[in-house]
């Protein structure tokens, strides 16, 4: 027994931020039902976080891997804008359809992202400086692509923006009718890109060197990790997910607005910061991020299931929130780092 205690592991930083955030959703969730029922007691209700929050999940994940170098990138809300007026524009007036939709997507996604990991890692300008401008460019480019907001109409993306995927079993008696559960496409694209990032973080050599990067770029050097390819490929990556999340936004609203997704980098860096990334970079997970947006957006139901409705007690709340853990994580880390002798993992 005691061989068994001296050998047993304590959980990395990563792993112990990740319960955290895990617990405090389905902890806050749980509350909400016992408290308020209603709406928590309704399946459908706990699906439409995922519905509505499908693209913010994919760029949070985008978000979590450029922090976990240590960079951030403030440019995806405005991504999302730029991909879903032209996806839309190029559908009504140009006659496209899906396939050119996904194609402008990863297009515009894929070119900032190049754009932006080039001036960031080999250029060595600030990531704040960069995607601050990125974000003012795409924008600006909205507004160009058209000036007043667009519909789309095109039958095929219309038929996939209104298919719903049915969970079996689950659902609800309404006034004697079953009405199931139901979850949209762009929620099976965002389950699929956390699993992928999952398993690149944890098993590929990249996702390691994300880390490493992160942690301390110059004992990463001295690994004989390329610092530089590591950062540019994390930026690209991210365009990438930005463009991924541009057409999950589209499918969801279908709709093309300059405003489209204004504020969604703050709300997807508030998410990362819940789910455990650290803005000094070397710890996160994009597991700990999903579950960060599940929380972010639970907390902003219970404030409006307590009769709090104006739009400024979610915006305090989601402050409050995001404060709380920068200083549980502060706490937290300072702590294990003084307990295992700076050894923390």
């Amino acid at each position: 027994m005691a061989d068994i205690k001296k050998n047993k592991q304590p959980l990395s930083n990563t792993a112990l931020l990740l319960t955290i955030t895990v617990c405090t959703f389905f902890g806050m969730y749980i509350l909400g039902m016992l408290i308020w029922g209603g709406g928590f007691l309704n399946p459908q209700q706990f699906f439409n976080l995922f519905n509505n929050n499908a693209y913010l999940i994919v760029i949070s994940c985008a978000l979590t891997i450029v922090m976990i170098t240590g960079g951030i990138d403030i440019s995806v809300g405005g991504t999302i804008a730029l991909i879903t007026m032209t996806s839309v524009v190029m559908m009504e007036d140009h006659g496209g359809g899906i396939f050119s939709s996904i194609l402008i997507a990863l297009g515009i996604g894929l070119a900032i992202g190049l754009i932006q990991g080039y001036l960031v890692a080999y250029l060595k300008i600030q990531p704040f400086i960069v995607t601050l401008a990125g974000m003012f460019f795409t924008r600006g480019m909205t507004t160009i692509v058209s000036k007043v907001p667009r519909t789309a109409s095109n039958a095929a993306f219309v038929a996939l923006k209104d298919h719903y995927i049915h969970i079996p079993f689950i659902g609800i008696n309404k006034n004697g009718n079953w009405i199931p559960s139901y979850i949209e496409v762009g929620v099976i694209i965002a389950i699929i890109v956390v699993l992928a990032l999952w398993a690149t973080l944890k098993w590929t050599r990249f996702g390691r060197n994300l880390y490493a990067v992160g942690g301390n770029s110059e004992s990463a050097m001295m690994l004989g990790i390329n610092v530089r390819r590591t950062q540019f490929f994390a930026y690209v990556l991210c365009g990438v997910l930005a463009g991924i999340g541009g057409f999950v936004y589209l499918t969801h609203t279908g709709a093309g607005n300059a405003s489209n997704a204004s504020g969604a980098e703050m709300q997807a860096i508030a998410s990362s910061i819940i789910g455990g990334t650290l803005l000094s970079g070397g710890v996160g997970s994009v597991v700990g991020t999903l579950f960060g947006v599940l929380s972010l957006k639970t907390i902003n139901i219970i404030v409006v299931a307590s009769g709090l409705r104006e739009p400024y007690w979610q915006s305090i709340t989601t402050g409050l929130m995001l404060c709380f853990f920068i200083l549980l994580q502060s706490v937290i880390l300072t702590h294990r780092k003084k307990k295992l002798g700076g050894k923390a993992a």
